[in-house]
């Protein structure tokens, strides 16, 4: 995907932080997701719905996109208006507090936003990874500290976020907390190369929160902070297998191994 090819869709009342669509870029040019029409995304804490539209044009997947603070109404009129209404369920659900089927998801998403609530231990492994299939692919994109500042958020960053501060991460504490599973395979994350862009986009917005940020961009913002990329990928199923007369067969293939 390129930023670019959605430019009518980028506004001041669109975009609620930098440029989501530009961290959404570099995601899917790091890990293109392979997914059909009958695939299922979760776009977890996606604001104006912005990232949703393009991961439905992009991917062509069902996506259910969820956000706390834009109501579902607001967000269904947009995504009719954008022509994605029918491959698009806005949701307005706590991510502490999700209603989903077990194992629904193909994919989970979050840009700029995951760092509001999942900042402790346990949460990735106890409150999403069960909605999500085996094989899944986890993609998330948030602001965070460079890894050389790992611990200072409070004292580096209170003049800008005030109590927010702590929200804050490297890379290398984002890791720490998306923890261990055994559905897991491997986790990576990253100080993302995109910043510069989403943050110019952002501050040339005509916005009243752009503006604020302005105050604070070279003296916090551009020395301390950096976007964190998170990759998550699931295991693939394992096979069920009996041992019978000494063989072992696979009930789900039919094959059977010596």
């Amino acid at each position: 995907m390129k930023t670019d090819d959605y430019k009518e869709y980028i506004s001041a009342e669109t975009m609620m932080g930098p440029n989501s669509v530009r961290i959404l870029e570099e995601l899917f040019h790091k890990y293109p997701l392979q997914l059909h029409p009958d695939d299922v995304v979760l776009d977890l804490g996606c604001g104006t719905g912005l990232t949703s539209l393009i991961i439905a044009k992009e991917t062509g997947a069902r996506v259910f996109a969820d956000d706390l603070w834009v109501s579902a109404e607001e967000n269904g009129t947009r995504f009719a208006e954008w022509g994605v209404g029918e491959q698009i369920t806005p949701v307005c659900e706590d991510a502490n507090d999700l209603h989903f089927e077990k194992k629904q998801f193909r994919a989970l998403i979050s840009i700029d936003s995951y760092h509001y609530f999942a900042g402790s231990k346990g949460f990735f492994r106890e409150k999403l990874l069960p909605f999500l299939k085996e094989n899944g692919v986890v993609l998330i994109g948030i602001p965070g500290l460079k890894d050389e500042y790992t611990g200072r958020a409070e004292e580096l960053l209170v003049n800008w976020l005030g109590d927010e501060s702590y929200m804050f991460k490297s890379p290398k504490q984002w890791k720490e907390l998306i923890g261990r599973s055994d559905r897991i395979e491997s986790v990576k994350t990253w100080e993302m190369d995109c910043f510069h862009q989403a943050w110019d986009d952002w501050l040339a917005a005509d916005n009243k929160f752009a503006l604020g940020d302005r105050q604070h961009f070279e003296t916090i913002i551009k020395p301390y902070t950096c976007f964190v990329g998170i990759y998550i990928g699931l295991k693939k199923a394992k096979r069920a297998c009996c041992y019978w007369r000494g063989e072992k067969q696979c009930a789900i293939s039919g094959c059977s191994e010596a």
